[in-house]
């Protein structure tokens, strides 16, 4: 039977939705770094000077370097 003539299921509804969902979230965050570039760039400068410390530091201290890495790679997700 073609897949026209299904019925719409409430899952694939519902995957739609979260995907519409997803996709409209990530609009308003690009919208926000395009009007707040000062933000973006502050943030991407935090990350910066942590992975130099932690290549720094890798040498003497590899626990303490994986922790600036971390804290390196959530910067953004604030």
């Amino acid at each position: 039977m073609p897949t026209l003539r299904e019925p719409f299921r409430a899952g694939a509804t519902e995957g739609f939705l979260e995907a519409f969902k997803a996709l409209v979230d990530e609009a308003l965050m690009l919208g926000e770094a395009l009007l707040s570039p000062n933000r973006i760039i502050g943030e991407v400068e935090q990350m910066r000077a942590l992975q130099v410390a932690a290549d720094d530091i890798e040498p003497t201290d590899p626990a303490r370097a994986e922790v600036l890495r971390s804290r390196a790679s959530r910067i953004g997700l604030r």
